[in-house]
């Protein structure tokens, strides 16, 4: 019973928000439509695409759909709590049968889980598209097109991207998410100024009275997926590259425990706090 009423909630909110996947729709076109452009341009100039740049593009649309759907996360979760108590639907939802425990961790789930499968489901179809259409515009132009299949490491792309999502976007994400959703149930308006103030203010007062910029470097990290020394492979995505080193990090255990803290706090706020 609980499990189908937290699938209906992922569900509710998905129905909810439709910009979840519309953005990203949008993005897509944009960078196939772009990479077309592109192809043509190239071949025009007479130009010869190296075998080490062939993953160029597509690494490229990965990182724009990437951070698109970073962004809609961003704010979906900021007006996630913060919207229904405005319009007041909170009364008519906490009427329904389920908990506010269910409830939060039901909007947790979209940029936690939702949004990362979304967003390797709708790169990886938006990296084939390209490829297809690259590959006709190369054979109708009297070019080979059997580099494009022969040499660019699809698999090996299409595994890291799943990686990167589930390490970074998911896991390492958690207690930026966290964070968010607890401000959207507590602040009564301006949810974005509340979320983004307080890091700014902890991060100019430490400079300022120690000469420090600990926390800053902290921010920059965590935002970074902690791939600050990392380097990728030729022609592969950004990534943890040996998961016992990820999941063995201080780090990522402290981040998550700091991310089930914000949402049992989300949890309460949402249960004693009323409409605005």
């Amino acid at each position: 019973m609980r499990a189908q009423a937290m699938v209906w909630s992922v569900r509710r909110e998905l129905w909810e928000n439709r910009s979840l996947y519309i953005a990203p729709f949008a993005v897509a076109a944009i960078v196939t439509f772009g990479s077309l452009v592109a192809t043509l341009v190239g071949l025009l100039r007479g130009g010869v695409v190296h075998s080490d740049k062939l993953a160029q593009p597509y690494n490229l649309a990965a990182l724009l759909l990437m951070g698109t759907t970073f962004l809609i996360a961003i704010f979906y979760c900021l007006e996630a709590l913060h919207g229904e108590r405005r319009d007041r639907s909170v009364l008519f939802w906490k009427s329904m049968p389920v908990s506010d425990l269910a409830t939060v961790l039901s909007k947790a789930a979209i940029p936690l889980a939702v949004l990362p499968v979304l967003t390797f489901a709708i790169t990886i179809a938006t990296q084939f598209i390209m490829l297809l259409l690259s590959s006709a515009v190369l054979v109708m132009t009297g070019h080979s097109a059997a580099p494009l299949w022969t040499q660019l490491p699809w698999g090996s792309m299409s595994l890291m991207l799943l990686y990167h999502l589930v390490t970074v976007h998911s896991l390492y994400y958690a207690p930026i998410f966290g964070w968010l959703l607890l401000i959207s149930a507590w602040s009564r308006r301006a949810p974005f100024l509340w979320a983004f103030l307080p890091p700014a203010a902890i991060g100019f007062v430490e400079k300022m009275a120690f000469n420090t910029s600990h926390f800053a470097k902290m921010l920059a990290s965590r935002i970074s997926g902690g791939m600050d020394n990392n380097s990728a492979p030729d022609g592969m995505m950004l990534g943890h590259f040996h998961p016992i080193d990820f999941l063995t990090k201080p780090g990522l255990w402290i981040g998550l425990a700091i991310a089930a803290a914000f949402l049992a706090g989300a949890v309460r706020l949402r249960r004693y706090r009323g409409p605005i």
